[in-house]
């Protein structure tokens, strides 16, 4: 059990004998009350986001959860599938469970994959990923001094702004968790 104002965005807890990811949480102070802390749970079940509040001096039970480095290996349709890379099985995921980490997931990357009692619930993305930009309008001679971002289109479909130095074919990190361009990588 841990204090609620411990609590995290991503943490997995147990509320009322169910599953729940932390999808935002605020410590709130108002005036001369007690401090409480708002958060937005997501249930791993059924995927319903609901608002909860706990009071600062709740105690909340925290899911411990095993992970597993896996590689991403492909998609067929809404599953994706993944092999842990210690035994080599192989095992699919639905697109659902997966959420903002669809767009990151590019053949043969490693992650970690959340698993809570023996069911895989999750995975965690490595802090950056490296893609190739398929689609983006060419760079203007001499804006190389420019902080006006053009739209590019990466391997998976996702779009970010990216600086107007950066061409089709180039490979760039993007970060996982905000989905922002970081740097061009040397070839």
């Amino acid at each position: 059990m841990i204090a609620a104002t411990q609590i995290k965005r991503g943490m997995a807890i147990k509320l009322n004998g169910e599953l729940y990811r932390v999808f935002s949480f605020q410590h709130i102070t108002p005036g001369n009350w007690r401090g409480m802390v708002q958060t937005k749970l997501k249930s791993i079940r059924t995927g319903s986001i609901m608002e909860h509040r706990f009071r600062s001096e709740d105690k909340v039970e925290q899911a411990y959860l095993e992970t597993h480095e896996m590689e991403y290996l492909y998609t067929d349709g809404t599953d994706y599938y993944f092999m842990n890379t210690e035994t080599f099985e192989q095992f699919h995921l639905p697109r659902d469970l997966l959420e903002d980490a669809v767009p990151f997931l590019i053949p043969n990357i490693k992650l970690q994959v959340e698993f809570y009692e023996g069911l895989a619930i999750g995975v965690e993305l490595p802090a950056s990923v490296e893609m190739r930009v398929i689609s983006t309008e060419p760079a203007l001679r001499g804006a190389t001094v420019s902080n006006v971002n053009k739209p590019a289109t990466l391997e998976t479909g996702l779009v970010i702004p990216v600086p107007p130095f950066v061409n089709e074919g180039e490979v760039i990190r993007v970060d996982t968790s905000e989905g922002k361009y970081l740097e061009r990588v040397k070839a």
